[in-house]
């Protein structure tokens, strides 16, 4: 040095460099398609799923639920859950998603989630659609956040002809519900309990 002073080195904290194994780069890379298909409502095909399997229900119920087709015809709309599956995790819990149709266009998805659908039914699948027989029980089924069955739904019963019997007062009940299986209605089912919630699939 020209001063005459000598002076150590400068030295410099060492940089660790983050390190990343190949199997989770792997593994990373991976993932990245299954967000992408998440995130990416192009070219899927739920919606079209649901609406494809709404439309069997419905046919299916008018076949082997006599009596509905008067529903169908009068209701403001109808939320059809056309399959509802056990999750089997112990505590009978099960969840299904279908379409509300107004008229004969879908305007809405929405899932259906209940603890304890499938120990008061005991079946491993089955589909029901609910009736909303008024315009403003239509209204208040899409503006709530998250609708639960309770005291509010009316359940369809057979009469001895093996029919659903309504009279005036039975279609002036704000909301009607059909539960049915592959032998037709399901008598003495409940969806107490079971809440629905608008969904985007």
């Amino acid at each position: 040095m020209a001063d005459g002073i000598s002076r150590p080195p400068t030295s410099h904290p060492s940089i660790s460099r983050p390190t990343i194994s190949r199997r989770s780069l792997v593994l990373g890379a991976g993932a990245l398609p299954l967000l992408a298909a998440c995130g990416n409502p192009l070219g899927n095909q739920n919606g079209p799923r649901i609406d494809a399997r709404t439309d069997a229900a419905i046919e299916y119920m008018q076949q082997e639920v006599p009596g509905t087709a008067e529903l169908v015809r009068t209701a403001s709309g109808m939320l059809v859950m056309p399959l509802i599956t056990e999750a089997g995790f112990g505590i009978g819990a099960a969840y299904g998603r279908g379409a509300l149709r107004v008229g004969d266009a879908t305007v809405d998805y929405y899932s259906a989630l209940s603890g304890s659908f499938g120990i008061q039914i005991g079946a491993q699948q089955y589909a029901h659609t609910l009736f909303f027989m008024t315009p403003g029980a239509l209204s208040d089924f899409r503006n709530s956040v998250g609708w639960s069955v309770g005291a509010n739904v009316r359940y369809a019963v057979n009469t001895n002809a093996g029919t659903l019997g309504f009279d005036t007062a039975t279609l002036a009940e704000p909301v009607i519900a059909v539960i049915y299986g592959q032998a037709g209605l399901i008598i003495g089912a409940t969806l107490d309990g079971t809440r629905y919630t608008r969904i985007i699939p």
